[in-house]
């Protein structure tokens, strides 16, 4: 195991890493995971995984029915909040065109399983995923690390306003219970997203987002009475946030970032600035494969179920380049993520504000 420490800044790679002869290094890597097979198809797995997350989700529904007005139902929030989490993840292997390599099956499932299923637009998360994908941790190009509430650097720390400015001096603090708003938040900006210009498919979009508000709700307050009613919502939604927030966190946060010019090659853009976390079985599942970053941010249509065979193939091959290559477990991943939280919260918590920017 090869592992980098925490750095604001990864060095740019030197002029011309990407582009020896013979092609460039991620090339050439490319080459070695094509002819072991691992960018092929798994119609079968995905057939197994896709209907077990349809059933899951049709189950957890069909308990709801038949528990009928009870205080157990919350229970049921809770499986069905890991559920949505699954569903999500779902979701996410078909935006990735891991499923079909085709567009339209993908957006059909992708609609389905996200805005249909989970109340999740489809179109407004692949935009901002793909912007994310194609500049990881980058501070002005990556929605990611945008300092909406939290700030990611302590350039962003400098530059707050408002909420961020507010939250962010404690940010490491209120990161895991301010998941709880989180799957509330993807809600609502998928309904927002609807009127923005990339939105490619806003009527279908729409209808199937609402269909899935109107169905839920209706579900929840026909069922059950007002006040279980209520508990039912803020306990799904809540840890539908903190679990799918769960997934995501490891990835990234807490890896170094880029600003501005700093631009390297792919390969090397992708490695730097994703961590991968290690694990079994378990923590493939409940990760949805995503524990495997580095690989999955270099070949972003590559099955889930391969990402495990490619990872000693990408080691070994940044062991050559010598490029870091970092993986750790998933609480040492989750500390590395907060401890960066609040370091870069420092000039917050000192009250240093960026100079105002003067007129020439």
């Amino acid at each position: 195991m090869t592992t980098t420490p925490l750095a604001p800044r990864p060095v740019p790679a030197p002029r011309g890493a990407g582009d020896r002869s013979g092609g460039s290094d991620f090339a050439r890597l490319a080459q070695r995971i094509s002819a072991a097979g691992l960018l092929d198809r798994r119609p079968g797995y995905y057939t197994l995984r896709l209907g077990l997350a349809a059933a899951a989700l049709a189950g957890g529904w069909t308990a709801f029915a038949l528990l009928g007005d009870s205080w157990w139902q919350l229970a049921v929030a809770a499986f069905l909040a890991l559920v949505f989490g699954q569903v999500a993840l779902v979701a996410h292997d078909l935006a990735h065109r891991q499923v079909f390599r085709t567009r339209r099956p993908s957006e059909i499932g992708g609609r389905l399983f996200g805005n249909l299923g989970i109340g999740m637009s489809y179109g407004w998360w692949m935009n901002k995923h793909t912007r994310h994908h194609a500049n990881p941790n980058h501070e002005e190009l990556d929605p990611d690390v945008a300092p909406d509430i939290l700030v990611w650097s302590k350039e962003q720390a400098r530059h707050s306003k408002g909420i961020a400015r507010l939250l962010g001096g404690h940010q490491a603090a209120l990161f895991f219970p301010l998941l709880t708003l989180e799957g509330f938040n993807l809600h609502v900006s998928s309904v927002r997203a609807l009127r923005k210009p990339e939105m490619k498919q806003p009527v279908l979009e729409g209808v199937l987002l609402f269909a899935h508000l109107a169905g839920y709700l209706a579900a929840l307050f026909l069922v059950l009475s007002p006040g279980k009613a209520v508990a039912f919502l803020f306990v799904h939604q809540a840890l539908f946030g903190v679990y799918l927030g769960s997934t995501f966190a490891p990835n990234h946060k807490g890896m170094p970032t880029l600003s501005g010019n700093d631009r390297p090659d792919f390969l090397r853009r992708q490695v730097l600035t994703s961590r991968n976390v290690r694990g079994g079985l378990v923590t493939d599942v409940a990760l949805g494969g995503l524990n495997y970053q580095i690989e999955h941010h270099l070949f972003p249509s590559m099955p889930t179920p391969h990402l495990r065979r490619a990872q000693p193939l990408v080691r070994a091959y940044c062991a050559e380049l010598g490029i870091p290559y970092h993986e750790t477990g998933l609480l040492r991943s989750y500390k590395e993520a907060l401890t960066h939280l609040h370091r870069v919260g420092e000039p917050i918590r000192r009250g240093v504000v960026a100079p105002a920017a003067t007129e020439g």
